[in-house]
This record gives C-alpha cells, sequence and structure tokens, in this order.
C-alpha cells in the first residue's frame, strides 16, 4: 500500500494544487481515465469544504489530504480539523455567524461528492472531519494489454 500525504494551508488558491495531485496519483494507480474528472471534481469539492470549515472557525491547521493506493482499490481522503458540536452549541457572534447557511452550503458540498463518488465516507466529530473517497483501480497488466 502506498501513501502520498499532501498538507496545505486552507487558502482556496491551494485547492487546484490538491485536484491536480489527485488526479496525477489516481492515474498512476490505475484508476479509469474515463473517471479522472470524476476525482478533479470530488478532491475539489471536499478540498473546499475542508478550506471553508477551517476559514468560519479560524483554524491556522494545514487541510490535509491522503491518497492511498490499495490492491484493488484507491482511496483519498481529506481531513480537517474544525470541530463539530450539536445544534445550537455555537456562542452567539461565534466565527459563522449564520449555522443554517453554513449547515446548507456543508449540505450541498457533500451532495456533489455523494453524486460523483459511488463509496463515499462522512465522518465528523469534536476534532474535525473526514471524508474518504474510494475508486476501483486496474490491474497494471490490464493496463498494458
Amino acid at each position: 500500500m502506498a501513501t502520498v500525504e499532501l498538507r496545505f494551508s486552507a487558502l482556496p488558491e491551494h485547492v487546484r494544487t490538491a485536484r491536480l495531485v489527485a488526479a496525477a496519483v489516481a492515474r498512476r494507480s490505475g484508476v479509469d481515465e474515463a473517471v479522472l474528472d470524476e476525482v478533479r471534481l470530488a478532491v475539489g469539492e471536499a478540498c473546499t469544504r475542508a478550506v471553508g470549515l477551517h476559514q468560519s472557525s479560524g483554524i491556522t491547521a494545514p487541510v490535509k489530504v491522503l491518497l492511498i493506493e490499495e490492491e484493488k482499490q484507491f482511496s483519498i481522503e481529506v481531513g480537517d480539523e474544525a470541530p463539530r458540536s450539536a445544534p445550537g452549541d455555537k456562542a452567539p457572534g461565534a466565527p459563522g455567524d449564520d449555522p443554517d447557511a453554513e449547515t446548507e452550503e456543508d449540505e450541498m458540498g457533500l451532495a456533489v461528492i455523494s453524486g460523483l463518488v459511488d463509496d463515499v465516507e462522512v465522518t465528523a466529530g469534536e476534532h474535525g472531519g473526514l471524508i474518504r473517497m474510494t475508486w476501483p483501480t486496474t490491474p497494471p497488466a490490464a493496463m498494458l494489454s
């Protein structure tokens, strides 16, 4: 199992770089060429979401992206450090004052990702969240023929 780890400052201009790296590693791992656009778009959505969560929460830690090549699949994990709490726990005047707008935007991003990727897992808790997306790969021998 080979893993590439990418960390970047939570700035929108770095999302493009994450998309390009993810597509390059996915191609090398054997993800079908026809699916690479979906990989790029899904990673872009997940990274944009993580950047937004970091910025709205005032978190300076980098966004973390893991690109994991396994025997018959390729996975991408996009992690953020934005704590999630129960609705109503947020103090008035805290960063991200409109929780309804944030929730709606968050749900829209997750819906786009779910539409692009068949195998998606989303987890979130007090220490941040993680989106894990998985695609099947073609064995190297099959790629050569």
